[in-house]
């Protein structure tokens, strides 16, 4: 079970998940990156909410994370923001995900992007896709939250 990365740490999250997903395990892997697309990470140019991991001859690849490239980025290459990036993870790990996401309703998730003793890992996780019901059910708490929060907000003033 992955530890929850700092968040002055975290370059970008996938809020959509938590609304889209009940997450069963969680799981940090490293990126396979290019030289510009660190440099655009370290920016904060990255969109991360379309993204989904698929498994390729037993490997995990990241398809839909969109790194944009910096305007100042050099002229001799074209950088491809759509580009499937690789995960890394040990061999037991992606066997144990493969076995699981083989069950019916299971898919894996990128949730953030952060630092980790300089260099930038994706936080995984093993979901399973919410009902209509389950998503309302989530706005409704969400929403009952926030109004008690202003309940005790106006109570304090």
């Amino acid at each position: 079970m992955a530890k929850k990365p700092d968040t002055a740490s975290r370059i970008a999250d996938n809020k959509k998940a938590a609304y889209n997903y009940f997450f069963e395990e969680r799981f940090e892997a490293g990126l396979v990156l290019e030289g510009w697309e660190v440099k655009s990470l370290r920016e904060g140019k990255v969109q991360i909410t379309d993204g989904y991991v698929v498994i390729r001859n037993g490997e995990l690849f990241v398809i839909g994370l969109q790194i944009n490239p910096l305007g100042t980025a050099s002229t001799h290459i074209s950088p491809d923001k759509q580009r499937t990036k690789k995960l890394l993870m040990h061999k037991e790990e992606i066997k144990r995900l493969i076995g699981k996401v083989e069950q019916k309703g299971y898919t894996l998730v990128p949730l953030n992007l952060h630092w980790k003793a300089g260099k930038i890992k994706c936080e995984i996780a093993l979901a399973k896709g919410k009902a209509e019901h389950d998503k309302r059910d989530t706005i409704k708490d969400r929403e009952g939250k926030r109004e008690v929060e202003r309940a005790m907000k106006t109570n304090h003033r």
